[in-house]
């Protein structure tokens, strides 16, 4: 399984976000983290590829395929987009709404398969003890987590997860990333993954596209690219890339004088 993206120009009205992006092919079992400040287009580069937003140029395929052509319910069934802003029906559980979720895709008759394949997903992401619990009565990092169970019950050959850990604590920052990773590469899924923490993206990450005011600046292997100089003219910081004593990178960031 294969994903490319080429020239792609995106916007909104007459505003072109996007300008000429392009990413070398992506293969299944890699997950790739998408890097860069605030409104510099990775949100829209998602909508894009998940057909929210009307590409003006440019191709995006999968396995091939192109994705600009295919209707919405086809893009659905490969493609799973978790954006920023996230929530569910408040007067179901957290179990119906990821079966919600799956079903969206697979039709609206309940097999015993589908009601196990919730339970493995909340299983893998450690929400089995909320599975009986309103939707409207969990904290902001416990919802956002159903959303990435959300995401991934429908098994897609596809994943984008617009800032998955934005409001999690660090122990549920590691543990979601973890299970992404093993999810991903137990299903040879692609998973793309927009982060501002650029030390959980070299961690987790087998690649970082680095993107700035709708241009890709860089893209590459995480040691290749948290070492550019367009890391710190983009962040507007000084960076250091160290190894730890674990052999993972780490990106000591201060403030330019």
């Amino acid at each position: 399984m294969t994903l490319e993206i080429s020239g792609l120009c995106a916007g909104y009205g007459n505003k072109q976000i996007l300008k000429d992006v392009s990413v070398s092919t992506v293969s299944g079992g890699e997950f790739v983290g998408l890097i860069g400040p605030n409104a510099s287009g990775k949100s829209t580069l998602f909508k894009s590829i998940a057909g929210a937003v009307k590409t003006t140029e440019g191709e995006i395929t999968l396995d091939g395929r192109d994705l600009r052509r295919a209707s919405r319910g086809q893009r659905s069934k490969v493609v799973a987009y978790m954006p920023q802003s996230y929530g569910c029906n408040a007067v179901l559980t957290v179990f119906e709404c990821v079966l919600l979720a799956l079903k969206q895709t697979t039709g609206w008759r309940v097999k015993d398969s589908d009601l196990q394949q919730v339970s493995s997903v909340l299983q893998a992401l450690d929400l089995s003890h909320l599975a009986d619990r309103g939707i409207s009565n969990l904290s902001g990092g416990q919802a956002q987590m159903v959303s990435v169970a959300q995401t991934l019950v429908r098994e897609p050959r596809l994943v984008l997860l617009d800032e998955p850990t934005s409001a999690l604590d660090l122990h549920h920052q590691l543990s979601i990333l973890s299970t992404i990773r093993s999810f991903m590469q137990d299903k040879n899924m692609i998973v793309i993954a927009a982060l501002h923490d650029l030390n959980l993206a070299a961690q987790f990450c087998d690649r970082l596209v680095l993107i700035k005011e709708g241009k890709v600046l860089a893209d590459g292997k995480p040691e290749d690219v948290l070492s550019r100089q367009e890391i710190d003219d983009t962040y507007r910081v000084h960076t250091n890339l160290e190894r730890t004593s674990r052999d993972t990178l780490y990106v000591d960031a201060r403030l330019s004088a």
